[in-house]
């Protein structure tokens, strides 16, 4: 909290945007949540995601991505973006060498992941499979290094912890809210909105505040999209996240942002509590992610909810009928995962999945195991 205040309080007017207040809060190195040698994800964390359940996620996603190298002509090659604690990849990993040896012969995974923990955390669970994991610590550099990129692109939960900026229309008049450093404390103060990369998104998004609307920006995602979203061949990304359409943003509960943090499996509603020690978080704007992905030569594919999409890629074929009573056995445990997974309450609700592809024209065939439970 100390080293994030004196950094604050040193800026111009001692204030700096939300965007690069999450940036320093989630980011720096110094005292960054996500560079902090700590459990972040799980029981110990601070929040739970599908890849907690990676038994029976890996299982649908091994499926789903073996089809669209085995029929779809797509090089085995895999780049997860925020690759946690490496469970995921690992089941994913075990699952593909099972059901297709010969194409795991020359299957290559790549994880993205900005924090020195994880990837320690993911060098030490995926030991067993070492040979087949490259890591970086940005998608710039990877890209840099390996040139445009052919396969599979992943991600679950990787936008949402994007930098974004923060304005409200109050009055008939926008304004942009700030995090300041005063009298010791993190506060808000916002000022007249006047930066121009903010106006062109809500213009080229033909996004309107209502009165006393409060809306997140991410500048950053458009940066990243643009960026980028050019620099691959033959390539079908799959992006899992929770969000809403533009549809949604309007609605009076979204009215006063979606900006959170998540500490120790509590949400958080104020944003600077827990400063470098908590989560934060903002919804997705997925029709900001389709505009992006469109201008940077991706076509959409599907865009369903979670549950749908492990549907339709097969995840019921997972399901083993047992007459074990023992409530731990291995396939009574992956049989609850499934349930957890695909139940109308359950955690999948929570998740939406935007599938694209550039560089290649699949059919449903070539993608889905049962598309019948798409919309």
């Amino acid at each position: 909290m100390d080293q994030l205040y004196k950094s604050i309080a040193a800026a111009p007017d001692g204030r700096v945007s939300y965007a690069d207040y999450m940036q320093m809060a989630l980011y720096d190195e110094r005292f960054g949540y996500y560079m902090r040698e700590r459990e972040k994800i799980g029981k110990e964390g601070d929040f739970f995601t599908s890849s907690s359940l990676a038994a029976a996620f890996g299982k649908a996603l091994a499926s789903f991505w073996i089809r669209l190298v085995e029929r779809g002509g797509l090089p085995p090659a895999v780049c997860e973006w925020g690759g946690g604690d490496g469970r995921l990849a690992l089941a994913v990993l075990e699952e593909w060498k099972k059901k297709s040896p010969h194409t795991y012969r020359n299957l290559s995974y790549t994880i993205i992941d900005q924090s020195p923990f994880h990837r320690r955390r993911q060098q030490e669970t995926l030991r067993p499979v070492a040979e087949k994991i490259r890591q970086y610590d940005g998608v710039s550099r990877w890209l840099a290094e390996c040139g445009p990129f052919s396969g599979i692109v992943f991600s679950n939960e990787f936008f949402d912890a994007f930098p974004v900026h923060v304005i409200t229309k109050e009055h008939g008049v926008l304004y942009e809210w700030f995090v300041a450093a005063r009298g010791g404390r993190l506060v808000e103060e916002k000022a007249p909105l006047h930066d121009p990369d903010i106006i062109r998104y809500l213009d080229e998004r033909r996004l309107v505040l209502t009165e006393g609307q409060r809306l997140e920006v991410p500048l950053a995602v458009k940066r990243f999209w643009l960026e980028i979203g050019p620099l691959f061949r033959q390539a079908v990304m799959v992006t899992i996240d929770y969000g809403c359409t533009d549809e949604q943003l309007g609605a009076p509960a979204r009215r006063h942002g979606s900006l959170r943090g998540y500490f120790r499996h509590r949400l958080i509603a104020d944003p600077l509590c827990h400063p470098g020690e908590m989560d934060l978080t903002s919804h997705v704007q997925w029709d900001a992610l389709r505009l992006y992905a469109r201008q940077t030569g991706w076509e959409e594919v599907a865009f369903v909810r979670q549950d749908r999409f492990l549907l339709a890629a097969g995840l019921l074929n997972e399901w083993v009928v047992s007459e074990s009573m023992e409530l731990f056995s291995p396939v009574n445990r992956q049989n609850r995962m499934i349930r957890t997974l695909i139940a109308d309450d359950g955690i999948s609700r929570f998740f939406d999945v935007l599938v694209h592809q550039k560089g290649t024209k699949l059919s449903a065939a070539d993608i889905w195991a049962a598309p019948e439970f798409l919309p």
